[in-house]
């Protein structure tokens, strides 16, 4: 079954700015802090641009995960999607859209949209690792609004 949410984040900067702290691994980093998440190959730092991949490494659950994405569609700067090409998702996929809010700042859009791994145990999987992930995505951005000033 396929998993998707969606999390809309206001940010007081530019649509150009706004679309920078989304893909910087740097603040993604720095987000992450709780789950202890690195990036351990290809783009480690910076901005990730349009096909790049990035390798991150980090602790959920308890355990370790390993996750390869790629940036797959990039249109500076209202949006670019994510995708993952080798991890622990039997698919994953992350779209974020940047528009004006009409007073200078930006609205932020996070599509995600997954299927679990597991197999016969994804349904349960995807009950609690849907949940999970859109926290982690809400916990980011507010992370990403609180350096947008």
């Amino acid at each position: 079954m396929t998993v998707e949410f969606e999390c809309i984040t206001r940010l007081s900067s530019p649509v150009q700015r706004s679309f920078d702290l989304a893909r910087s691994i740097d603040l993604h980093v720095s987000s992450m802090a709780a789950s202890r998440e690195r990036a351990v190959a290809g783009t480690t730092t910076g901005l990730i641009g349009d096909g790049e991949e990035v390798t991150w490494r980090a602790w959920h659950f308890g355990v370790p995960f390993r996750l390869t994405s790629r940036i797959t569609e990039f249109d500076e700067p209202a949006s670019f999607v994510d995708e993952q090409v080798r991890g622990p998702f039997r698919s994953f996929r992350h779209e974020h859209g940047f528009a004006p809010d009409g007073s200078g700042g930006t609205i932020m859009t996070d599509r995600v949209r997954f299927v679990a791994p597991f197999g016969p145990l994804g349904r349960i999987a995807e009950v609690v690792i849907g949940p999970y992930l859109q926290r982690l995505i809400e916990q980011r951005n507010a992370h990403i609004a609180a350096s947008a000033h």
